[in-house]
């Protein structure tokens, strides 16, 4: 899980850079927007078409939480 510290930051900067590319202004440091899993926070394996990391994914996936996706062994 992670902190709550460092998912409130990234989510304050990717606004701060979405206003920014608003406004018509280059952002200095555009490349410090980490993705994060809206359900847990985690960064890493983070898939951008869903906005979720796998963990996160493939549970809802099973639960059949997520239209359109279904499990290719059954």
């Amino acid at each position: 899980m992670a902190k709550t510290s460092s998912i409130v930051k990234a989510a304050r900067f990717k606004r701060k850079v979405a206003n920014a590319l608003a406004a018509g202004v280059k952002p200095k440091k555009a490349t410090r927007v980490v993705n994060r899993c809206r359900i847990c926070g985690r960064n890493r394996s983070y898939m951008r078409r869903f906005q979720m990391c796998r963990i996160c994914f493939r549970e809802l996936a099973s639960r059949g939480e997520i239209v359109g996706v279904k499990k290719a062994s059954w």
